[in-house]
């Protein structure tokens, strides 16, 4: 296992960067996924709704 790791070149240097911006804390509104997903698929259906009766 150790050869591989040996043979296999270094990450690239984008990765670190991601890394780095995910571990930023951002300031704005935070809405937990379960209500974004609530949100998306009530709107879908009202949209469907709309179109279907009017």
């Amino acid at each position: 296992m150790s050869k591989k790791r040996k043979d296999a070149g270094p990450m690239p240097a984008a990765s670190a960067g991601l890394l780095r911006f995910f571990e930023e804390e951002t300031e704005g509104v935070k809405i937990r996924p379960e209500l974004l997903v609530a949100l998306s698929i009530t709107l879908i259906v009202v949209s469907i709704l709309a179109k279907v009766f009017f």
